[in-house]
């Protein structure tokens, strides 16, 4: 019964007060009435001056009728006894054994009877069984969600620990981690002929609906890149395909680097995305702003993007990161400063043997000391780094990732790595 006032609520309880004191009251009575019939006869006896002996012959002459009454008293008690108690009781358990057998899942105990307690534990039963109907459909409606995500996690996996192309002039490290189990980070390499494509976005937010567009970016992306050779022209075509179809409120950052093998040139183009930090081998360091308009923002973003080339030297070492690494939060406090930039660059310049491998490995490591214990990771994480060889350079060692150095926070897969 759902109460919708505690009016009602106070109108029910003074009810069933009143009904169950009839209740007794009336049991009482019939009491009282039997001895009061009893005590009447008895004194009328008395007064009549009707010894024992009389009464035995009463008995005798009268004993049929006398009989019929008293045999009439306990049909009406054992009737009563019956109705009130005893076939709630067994009604009740039937009840229950048909919906533990299963018999009865999806209707309400019902007992018919004057038994108030009987009643009530049916209430109470019913009000359980409501709540477990309530907790298993929820339980349904979780596994349906749970194995949409597990799905959306599963197509990603896929889609980032792909086997990436490699690229002869460069070597990488790269890897990403989703705050939730689908992120709305990504990053690729795509090769086509003699350019090799690195590409790196943030959309808005995580989740199943960030990861899904993600994908389709990845998608669009590859496919632009068969037909288009500037980044930039890639990237507005993108924004052209998805800003009619994801929400208002959606956006993108992501900055593309195209590689040319036969020129050993690179050019970049980027949509309002972090820094390009550029670790030249002489020791200068170049922090490149990477575009003002992100994907989606306006329907043609075409004059805002532009390729630029940028001047690599062998040795010099490139990063590309999502702000999950520049906005980490010191022992993951929400008012704790931020990592930042300049722990990127500091990262670096304290990585002895600069290989990709290595300078991702310093960088990893530093940012789980800086998240510290019981860490909490507020947004998508993804870290790229990358090193122009030297022509017939001698291989470099590069330092696996020793769990000792990780102070908690690290990363779920394996690192793609190229060298």
């Amino acid at each position: 019964m759902e109460y919708n006032s505690y009016k009602n609520y106070y109108l029910y309880i003074l009810m069933k007060t009143f009904f169950r004191f009839i209740g007794k009251l009336t049991l009482i009575g019939f009491i009282l009435i039997d001895g009061i019939i009893i005590g009447n006869a008895l004194w009328v006896f008395a007064t009549m001056g009707i010894h024992l002996d009389s009464i035995s012959e009463m008995i005798t002459h009268y004993g049929f009728l006398i009989g019929i009454l008293i045999y009439g008293q306990i049909i009406f008690w054992f009737g009563l006894i019956q109705t009130i108690y005893i076939n709630p009781i067994r009604q009740l358990r039937k009840e229950i054994a048909l919906f533990l057998t299963g018999a009865k899942d999806e209707s309400n105990l019902s007992i018919t009877g004057l038994n108030e307690d009987a009643n009530f534990i049916t209430n109470f039963f019913n009000k359980s069984l409501q709540i477990l109907r309530n907790f298993k459909d929820e339980m349904k409606a979780g596994r349906v969600l749970r194995s949409e995500v597990e799905l959306a996690a599963e197509i990603q996996r896929a889609v980032l620990d792909k086997e990436h192309p490699p690229i002869p002039s460069l070597e990488f490290a790269a890897n990403a981690k989703s705050a939730t189990e689908v992120g709305g980070d990504s990053f690729d390499f795509i090769e086509r002929w003699e350019n090799h494509y690195i590409y790196l976005g943030d959309v808005t937010g995580h989740g199943v609906a960030s990861g899904f567009v993600m994908m389709m970016v990845n998608a669009l992306i590859s496919g632009f890149s068969l037909k288009e050779i500037n980044s930039a022209t890639i990237l507005a075509n993108t924004n052209t395909i998805l800003k009619p179809r994801v929400k208002q409120n959606m956006m993108m950052t992501c900055l593309m680097l195209r590689w040319n093998e036969t020129e050993k040139k690179l050019y970049m183009a980027g949509a309002w995305h972090e820094y390009l930090i550029v670790y030249k081998a002489n020791g200068e360091i170049l922090k490149i702003k990477s575009g003002w308009v992100a994907l989606w923002m306006i329907k043609d973003i075409t004059k805002s993007l532009q390729e630029q080339q940028i001047q690599l030297d062998p040795d010099d070492i490139i990063v590309m990161y999502t702000d999950g690494i520049s906005e980490a939060r010191l022992n993951s406090k929400q008012d704790g400063i931020l990592f930042g930039i300049d722990r990127i660059i500091d990262s670096i310049e304290k990585t002895e043997v600069r290989t990709a491998q290595n300078v991702f490995n310093n960088i990893t490591i530093e940012l789980s000391r800086f998240m510290g214990y019981n860490h909490i990771q507020f947004d998508d994480i993804t870290l790229i780094v990358l090193r122009y060889k030297r022509p017939d350079e001698d291989p470099k060692v590069s330092e696996p990732l020793h769990p000792e150095n990780i102070t908690e926070w690290s990363w779920n897969t394996s690192t793609v790595i190229s060298r």
